[in-house]
């Protein structure tokens, strides 16, 4: 299974949704494919490169939240994508230098820049596994995950922008139980989604580009995203849409809730 994925994901002909993230953040890491259907999608829907930009900040606002207030060391982010810096550890172990961060994703290009590209603090530790969001078991077998975080101790679980691309008929929900079912009492569920809420017709025209793309994505309501939380507690201010989320204050205010399109919360497992 592992071994086709590759095959597929490695085509570079084909857009990919990390890659097309990356370019949508302004990074270098991507290719011709990916380029065009990043604009497709931004024509559908122009507030992507915005939505884009509030998801990295919503990211680094909820992980200064974690270390800072809540005391969390160690991190599992599945559906990494291009290392954009400041990456997650880069912001934890400015708060915290011992942290420990577990990247995961699917697609062997990232897995390349970011064992390239990422470089832990000496006290911390940083890995990086071949994993997919679809298949939580092979990801919680993966004998690194145990070498870098202490499963006994709270464990931070980051989903940022990753669970619209894997639609019901993966279970979604199903995998992100078992990830959580893994993790101690104290652990968390940090998550971010897109949502038809607030524009439906332009979130639909940028999820039609997407699947014309051979990219699977499925966009849900609030009541469809709510469900992830389930036998966890929701933090103030609860799932709202990301910006937002503990909001820094900016002179231009925030941006019109239809550019963000996304909802995000952060829960604690009791």
């Amino acid at each position: 299974m592992g071994s086709m994925r590759q095959t597929v994901d490695l085509r570079v002909d084909k857009p990919h949704s990390a890659r097309m993230y990356d370019y949508l953040l302004g990074g270098k890491t991507h290719y011709p494919a990916d380029r065009a259907a990043a604009v497709k999608a931004t024509e559908g829907w122009p507030g992507l490169p915005t939505a884009a930009r509030a998801n990295r900040a919503f990211l680094h606002r909820a992980v200064r939240y974690l270390v800072r207030e809540a005391g969390v060391r160690q991190f599992l982010d599945v559906g990494t994508g291009i290392p954009t810096s400041p990456n997650l550890h880069e912001v934890a172990q400015a708060e915290n230098p011992s942290a420990r961060i577990v990247y995961a994703d699917n697609d062997p290009i990232v897995l390349t820049h970011a064992r390239a590209l990422l470089r832990s603090s000496p006290q911390g530790r940083t890995a990086y596994l071949d994993a997919d969001l679809r298949e939580p078991n092979t990801l919680l077998e993966d004998p690194q995950l145990a070498a870098t975080l202490d499963l006994s101790e709270p464990v931070a679980l980051t989903l940022i922008a990753t669970v619209h691309f894997v639609p019901d008929h993966h279970d979604p929900f199903g995998a992100v139980a078992t990830l959580m079912d893994t993790l101690p009492s104290g652990s968390y569920l940090l998550l971010s989604h897109a949502t038809p809420d607030f524009s439906p017709e332009e979130i639909n025209n940028a999820v039609a580009a997407y699947h014309a793309g051979g990219i699977e994505a499925q966009v849900r309501s609030y009541s469809g995203i709510l469900p992830f939380f389930d036998g966890l507690h929701l933090l103030d201010p609860g799932l709202v849409v990301i910006t937002d989320w503990h909001p820094e204050t900016t002179p231009f205010g925030p941006p019109a809730k239809s550019d963000v399109s996304f909802y995000g919360g952060l829960a604690r497992k009791p």
